[in-house]
């Protein structure tokens, strides 16, 4: 409860918050276990569930995974209340930011949840009705009024400082990293990024040095290979915090992570201790280079080989959508080792050294070829197309020394993937948020602030919440996954509900701009195309929530 004096400022609805809070989960959790079961028996035959009856009824399965979304989203806000309530940060702010976030989304529970801008996930589409309980139906009323949304902003207006509204709930150490890496953002990020955003300019090298000796490469490395060893969570705040400053710089650390993820759980001895120091360091940078121009998600159905040529192999083919080719110097390489298939099962991976490129020569290595992509947004690495033709990998950078482990290996890397994705978003949004707030705080119409008007401000509430519920549920996953619990299931929710609130926070951050914000001078601009790939990428969303489905179903 309420700390330090602050009972006198909340709303009546404060006094048994967490009490109300706590009630209100059991009916959620009980409409997601009854949609479950009905989506069971919808796409079941003979007892087990069917491949094509799950698409048939795909838009009852993606309602049943944004509805368990919500359900774990609100589990993790009322256990971060609990947190800091007893830790005593529970204060006037947070308690609004937990009642704003239950009364919207329940409401949304019982009335619609939006998937998209045009798509509503609804009870009915599960075979469901509900009538809210005591519990929810106040929260509901009373939880996300304009005068609680009114309340929260004139406290973000007034937030000392603080690097983000309201108590995350992380403890002393992961706090010391976020400020660490939110001043650098500030200094040596924030003052460039727009400049090369609108120039699409390579992220300057002096970043990357920076961000190495930082250790940002190796943050999550073990340290018997040179990395911190330093848990998922702490990726999680660095990224965040990197993306709030540029998405691009944010995403930096990921291609490192991705990489010697693949390495920890695919390789053998000897490229473990081959690489990963050098991953750890930033004397090497990496790319992934997985997608086909005619695959997308699909990955099972690559074409690019690879074939044996004496110990070495060979590699020919074409992928897309390549993050920051042209400057590395080793490609997480995923190709077809076995013509006799056509599915995942003959894939490999390899770990393809080329030479950095210049702007003159972007890809200097015999056997491969690339052309730019360009792009809305998410500039700073570039993306291309890239071209293999009898291109050229040692026999010992097969990962793992046996052929068709590719598939298997790329996806014991999805759940890091995903919460790094997920903790872009939240950076991302943060982004949007204060960028608004500056601009509605600046900005004077008809004798007062934007920030004034109640509907300027209720944007800015909601944006507040719902990054805490996304930055939450983020936190969650990357939990699960530092003890060694499963938690594809976390992180793929995370990404799922990140993406979407990165852009609805860059949407109405555009918004408040009004016609400024459309013009390319303004930060804002870039923040809402660099938003807009975020549910595009580590699996857009409709793949995500037939993942997030499937896995409820087994």
């Amino acid at each position: 409860m309420p700390h330090d004096g602050q009972t006198a400022m909340i709303t009546p609805l404060m006094s048994n918050l967490l009490d109300q809070t706590e009630q209100a989960l059991p009916e959620v959790e009980a409409l997601f276990t009854a949609g479950r079961e009905n989506l069971r028996a919808m796409v079941s035959t003979n007892g087990k569930v069917s491949g094509a009856a799950l698409e048939e009824h795909q838009y009852a399965a993606h309602c049943l995974a944004w509805l368990a979304t919500y359900t774990e989203a609100l589990r993790q806000m009322w256990a971060w209340a609990g947190r800091i309530d007893a830790a005593g940060a529970f204060g006037e702010m947070e308690a609004l930011i937990l009642q704003i976030g239950f009364g919207e989304y329940l409401s949304q529970v019982y009335g619609g949840i939006p998937m998209s801008q045009g798509e509503v996930a609804r009870l009915s589409d599960l075979g469901l009705s509900g009538t809210p309980g005591a519990a929810a139906s106040r929260l509901m009323a009373d939880g996300n009024t304009p005068a609680a949304r009114a309340r929260l902003v004139a406290l973000m207006r007034d937030n000392h400082g603080r690097a983000t509204f309201g108590a995350t709930g992380l403890d002393e150490e992961l706090e010391m990293i976020r400020d660490q890496f939110r001043r650098f953002a500030d200094e040596q990020v924030i003052p460039h990024a727009h400049e090369w955003h609108l120039k699409d300019e390579l992220i300057p090298m002096e970043i990357i040095q920076a961000l190495a000796e930082m250790g940002v490469f190796g943050l999550t490395i073990p340290e018997e290979f040179g990395g911190f060893g330093l848990s998922k969570a702490s990726m999680v705040v660095v990224s965040e915090e990197l993306s709030r400053g540029y998405i691009g710089v944010g995403s930096l650390g990921t291609r490192s992570e991705i990489a010697a993820e693949l390495i920890l759980c695919g390789g053998t001895p000897d490229q473990k201790a081959h690489w990963l120091p050098k991953l750890a360091s930033g004397e090497i940078l990496p790319t992934a280079v997985f997608t086909e121009p005619n695959t997308g998600s699909d990955l099972g159905s690559l074409r690019t080989r690879a074939v044996k040529v004496g110990d070495d192999w060979e590699i020919t083919g074409n992928k897309t959508w390549i993050t920051h080719a042209a400057r590395t110097n080793v490609m997480t390489l995923l190709a077809r080792t076995d013509p006799n298939t056509t599915d995942y099962r003959g894939l490999s991976m390899f770990l393809a050294e080329k030479t950095p490129g210049t702007d003159e020569n972007p890809f200097p290595t015999p056997g491969m070829t690339g052309g730019e992509i360009e792009v809305l947004g998410y500039r700073g690495m570039k993306e291309y197309e890239l071209g293999f033709d009898g291109f050229k990998v040692k026999g010992e950078n097969l990962l793992g020394g046996v052929e068709g482990q590719g598939f298997k290996q790329l996806m014991q890397t999805f759940e890091s993937a995903r919460i790094q994705t997920a903790a872009r978003a939240v950076g991302v949004a943060q982004s949007a948020l204060e960028t608004g707030m500056r601009y509605a705080e600046d900005r004077k119409q008809f004798g007062k602030s934007l920030v004034e008007f109640p509907r300027v401000a209720g944007k800015l509430a909601m944006m507040a919440v719902e990054i805490m519920v996304a930055r939450q549920l983020t936190y969650f996953s990357a939990w699960q996954k530092d003890h060694d619990k499963r938690c594809d299931l976390e992180a793929g929710m995370a990404k799922l509900l990140g993406a979407r609130v990165a852009w609805a926070a860059a949407d109405n951050a555009l918004q408040i701009h009004g016609g400024n914000g459309f013009a390319l001078e303004y930060q804002i601009s870039r923040i809402l195309c660099d938003a807009r790939i975020l549910n595009i990428f580590e699996g857009a969303a409709e793949i995500q929530a037939q993942v997030i489905a499937r896995r409820l179903l087994d």
